[in-house]
């Protein structure tokens, strides 16, 4: 088993994010190799809430503006994110 703090790697900070967690789903970055059970264990251990379902999802590369490096473009890193879904009255502090 992984440990619970490689799984959850941080809450997605995002205007979409903030709007969701008045609904009480909250988005966390997570391990791509992490699992819709591991997450669920990870939130319960680390946050002491029970999520109602959780969702996953890719995070695709983009293209990124060339910077340095010789102006040569770059490209963002391949990437999972968890839309974790709360009862009513349950909350997430990620600040």
């Amino acid at each position: 088993m992984k440990n619970l703090g490689s799984i959850l790697k941080n809450p997605r900070i995002t205007e979409k994010a903030a709007v969701l967690s008045e609904q009480n789903a909250y988005t966390f970055d997570v391990a791509l190799d992490a699992t819709k059970s591991e997450i669920i264990k990870a939130v319960k251990t680390l946050y002491k809430v029970t999520p109602l379902s959780v969702r996953t999802l890719a995070v695709p590369s983009a293209p990124k503006a060339a910077k340095g490096r010789k102006g040569k473009p770059g490209a963002t890193s391949v990437g999972k994110k968890a839309y974790v879904y709360l009862k009513k009255g349950d909350k997430i502090e990620v600040l």
